[in-house]
């Protein structure tokens, strides 16, 4: 289940199967930048000034439990790459540029951060407690076709001997199936991943598609063995002042962040 948690003007999520974590999805309330990107932009490449990005890092992470400096950023390019962070990592993407691309992350080091965006994306936070690890993944309908959630766990699983019964999973506010229009691309590419267990994931309406991502996300979890997994039912194109969406802004948009890290 998920949990509202409101510190004066700042909103963000939390999510029971994440207990024991530092952890948390963000939504737009509660930061310090202008226009468009009013107020909580998490984005380093949105056109906002790098300061108001810091500082709205430093209110979210005084709530949640972090420090700026203790953040590893993904470098998003709809990949299935998944890096492993260490402390030495922390710091990248928000105090200096990270160069090598990757959509999720993973670590067993107390105190890194990892942050993964979206905006419409569905970002999929992992926490095991028993092997002691986190992770983080973007999946976009492209990381979900290449099932990045499953490789993920898959990491997790041979670099810090964790067990997929043992790993929690949360799937955090998302564009729905309510408003994830396509056309035939993104459930062949589902289908072909996935197969006939795809299909109730997929709903035709006249010529085009209506495909539930975060479901997809569930069921590539489910198949590597993560039993117990929150899926927000918040969905971002319905709730554009709430969370930013790029199909509603067409690109003119802050970005949402999802965090994990395991505590010290």
């Amino acid at each position: 289940m998920f949990h509202v948690v409101r510190r004066d003007a700042l909103e963000y999520l939390t999510a029971d199967a994440l207990a024991g974590s530092v952890h948390c999805f963000s939504t737009r309330f509660g930061g310090v930048s202008e226009g468009m990107l009013a107020s909580l932009n998490l984005g380093t490449h949105r056109g906002d000034s790098p300061e108001n990005v810091r500082e709205n890092y430093e209110i979210l992470g005084k709530a949640v439990g972090f420090l700026p400096e203790q953040t590893v950023f993904t470098k998003q390019q709809h990949t299935a790459i998944v890096a492993p962070a260490t402390r030495a990592d922390c710091g990248t993407g928000l105090l200096r540029e990270r160069e090598d691309v990757c959509d999720a992350l993973v670590t067993n080091e107390p105190g890194a951060a990892l942050v993964c965006f979206a905006a419409d994306c569905t970002p999929v936070l992992l926490y095991d407690p028993v092997a002691r690890a986190v992770g983080a993944a973007h999946s976009g309908w492209r990381g979900t076709a290449q099932g990045i959630a499953a490789r993920t766990v898959e990491q997790m699983q041979r670099l810090y001997g964790c067990k997929p019964e043992n790993i929690r999973a949360a799937i955090g506010p998302s564009i729905g199936q309510c408003c994830f229009e396509t056309d035939g691309d993104v459930p062949d590419a589902m289908r072909a991943a996935l197969g006939a267990a795809a299909e109730p994931f997929i709903e035709r309406r006249g010529e085009k598609f209506f495909v539930d991502n975060k479901g997809l996300c569930a069921l590539w979890l489910k198949n590597c063995g993560v039993a117990q997994i929150d899926v927000s039912c918040d969905c971002t194109k319905c709730q554009p002042q709430r969370f930013w969406s790029h199909r509603v802004t067409g690109g003119a948009r802050g970005s949402l962040a999802a965090v994990v890290m395991l505590r010290e």
